[in-house]
């Protein structure tokens, strides 16, 4: 049957004015069309509904019969239209944030400061993600947004740049490197490597230093979800770890940090979906831009940190 809500809400207006006019009036429509659309619902049930006559209009036995459950299939879609309502207004007080590790740094916290000055009302729900899902739930849309590190498989989702990190390498404090006031990639390639707990191509290529490989696979002799977890391994002599100058701030004993001379930086960047920008993702990512372009030395002091001090030992 191809009934429309604007009938049966004719059709109770006219059941409970009992008159064509009067109904119309009420429903703010030209009578003509009032009748015009009561006799489609008619014909579309195959039931007569009213009895009418120059003088009256009458509800028919299959009339009244109808116009009770009517009534409250108009409610009950009315009450789950606002339900909806509801939900959205309480999903657009609330952001998911995803981010790994380290999150966006020492910009993550003017970021967020700014956005809730802008947004009051708005929860932000950080949910944090190990190196196993290097998109932090973009991937899946369980989040919102995400403070990402690139590369990684990113089908459907758009970046703005925050800042590029410089890489170290995390190496035992009795290692043949460890004296070295830095590295090269060329130093590293030889050496058993502590890869990441994730089956990404793009990720594991960069942290693995594929490029540079000439296409023999990297000595990869275990994989962990976290920084913490991989300064674990290297401590005891398990491997080595390619990783970001910020991880110079936890420092851990028997671990040694060397600056990569000539790796390649890691891109820090706000990602979304493209088929999830809604308003308030708009707004946290112009925010973050705006955070961004508005510190160039805190940015600055996280592409070119003061590593001197990264081959001293590490103590707890």
């Amino acid at each position: 049957m191809e009934i429309h809500t604007r009938q049966l809400r004719y059709f109770v207006a006219v059941a409970e004015e009992l008159s064509f006019t009067r109904a119309a009036q009420r429903l703010h429509v030209a009578q003509q069309g009032l009748s015009a659309q009561i006799r489609q619902l008619e014909k579309a049930l195959d039931l007569v509904l009213f009895t009418r006559t120059t003088r009256s209009v009458e509800l028919t036995a299959a009339g009244a019969a109808l116009l009770d459950g009517v009534r409250s299939a108009l409610t009950t879609l009315e009450m789950a239209v606002e339900r909806a309502r509801v939900a959205q207004r309480r999903e657009s007080d609330r952001l998911v944030l995803g981010y790994l590790e380290g999150a966006a740094l020492t910009l993550t916290e003017p970021i967020l400061a700014a956005f809730r000055e802008q947004h009051p009302g708005v929860t932000v729900d950080m949910r944090q993600f190990t190196y196993e899902e290097p998109a932090a739930g973009l991937e899946n849309g369980t989040v919102d947004v995400a403070f990402v590190r690139l590369p990684f498989r990113a089908a459907g989702i758009r970046f703005e740049p925050l800042f590029a990190e410089p890489l170290v390498a995390l190496v035992p404090a009795a290692h043949r490197l460890a004296e070295l006031p830095e590295v090269r990639v060329r130093d590293l390639l030889d050496e058993p490597l502590l890869g990441a707990a994730t089956t990404d191509p793009e990720w594991n290529a960069f942290w693995e230093l594929h490029d540079h490989r000439d296409g023999r696979p990297a000595p990869v002799v275990s994989r962990s979800s976290s920084l913490l977890e991989e300064l674990h391994k290297v401590a005891v002599g398990v491997g080595v770890v390619l990783t970001v100058a910020s991880a110079r701030w936890m420092p851990f004993p028997r671990v040694r940090v060397l600056p990569v001379a000539d790796a390649p930086p890691n891109e820090v960047t706000v990602g979304w979906r493209v088929d999830h920008e809604t308003p308030l993702v708009r707004s946290f990512v112009n925010i973050a831009r705006r955070v961004r372009d508005a510190n160039p030395d805190l940015v600055a002091g996280l592409e070119q940190p003061d590593l001197d001090d990264c081959t001293l030992p590490q103590h707890l």
